[in-house]
């Protein structure tokens, strides 16, 4: 019997123009894919509706296919598929592996003030909604109830292994505790809804840059609860920051794609940076495919990335 194909997916959020970090986080997953045989499968998250930009999933697209990027299916949206989230947590209630939450976040903040730490992380959810025992709700009745969703989360260290960062052990219960699953308007989390994207396009690696290494661990749990597989594999890519320690924006200069693209800089350029940020020894300006050929994920450096001003120089073009 064949083995499965590995999939892989680029998933630009359409909440804003894409970054030099973005870039490298796509650059490296489409490298990885082109090199290993995966199909790229081209998803825009536009769950987000208050903070999606008008024209950005088209912006992000034209940005990827500039710098040399390429993709195997047709581009799909989040948005396509808010029917599937709403089947899927109408299961999740009758199971009883989600239930309704009144509280507020200033509500959570009051209850665990006077907890050691306090603050430290992300706030932990002490369970002043959660039902003694599990018990099924009506979902589809009670979505409109103005109420968010949790699961339910047992007390018991979620185990994967990263491809970058190794093993890793996570207890999501001590971390956040039963974590939104839904918003109060019925809408499905981020962490639902990607488990349900990943599943419908068979994705088998996921490459993302590591803020969202401990949210796996969330996620592991939703596709447990929903019965999908669980053999997914994780590559968590380093950030790439400012010298101020905070993620790339405006006040770091031009580090949008589109700004660069718009000032003349080549996109060879670019990825020339984006290469010495990936482990290779210089930053010669090289196409995405000379990229792919002269990439080896073992030498990606596992420190986060600081864009400084001297990278900038190297991206100006002359008269800029």
């Amino acid at each position: 019997m064949p083995s499965q194909r590995r999939v892989t997916r680029l998933a630009p959020s359409p909440t804003g123009g894409l970054h030099l970090g973005n870039a490298r986080t796509f650059l490296v997953n489409w490298a990885l894919a082109r090199q290993r045989g995966w199909q790229i499968a081209m998803r825009i998250d536009d769950l987000d509706s208050p903070r999606v930009r008008a024209g950005a999933d088209r912006e992000a697209l034209d940005d990827l296919a500039w710098l040399g990027l390429d993709w195997d299916t047709e581009v799909d949206y989040q948005t396509r598929r808010l029917a599937d989230y709403e089947a899927a947590l109408v299961r999740l209630a009758a199971d009883g592996s989600i239930y309704p939450c009144r509280c507020t976040r200033s509500q959570i903040a009051a209850r665990i003030a006077s907890a050691p730490n306090a603050g430290d992380h992300e706030l932990r959810y002490p369970g002043s909604c959660r039902p003694v025992e599990r018990q099924a709700f009506d979902f589809s009745e009670l979505k409109n109830s103005g109420w968010a969703w949790r699961l339910r989360v047992s007390d018991r260290a979620v185990e994967f292994v990263d491809q970058i960062f190794g093993p890793q052990s996570v207890s999501v219960f001590d971390e956040v505790g039963d974590f939104l699953v839904a918003t109060k308007q019925g809408c499905a989390s981020y962490q639902l809804a990607v488990n349900l994207d990943d599943d419908f396009s068979g994705v088998t690696d996921i490459v993302r840059g590591n803020d969202l290494l401990t949210s796996t661990a969330r996620q592991i749990l939703i596709r447990e609860a929903l019965g999908m597989n669980n053999k997914i594999t994780y590559w968590h890519l380093p950030l790439v920051a400012g010298e101020d320690g905070m993620r790339l924006a405006k006040r770091h200069g031009a580090t949008r794609l589109s700004e660069l693209r718009e000032a003349g800089v080549p996109a060879e350029r670019i990825i020339g940076l984006l290469a010495h940020w990936s482990g290779l020894s210089t930053a010669t300006p090289r196409t995405a495919q000379q990229f792919a050929t002269d990439f080896d994920i073992s030498h990606l450096p596992h420190e986060r990335v600081t864009l400084t001003s001297q990278h900038l120089e190297i991206l100006r073009p002359s008269g800029w």
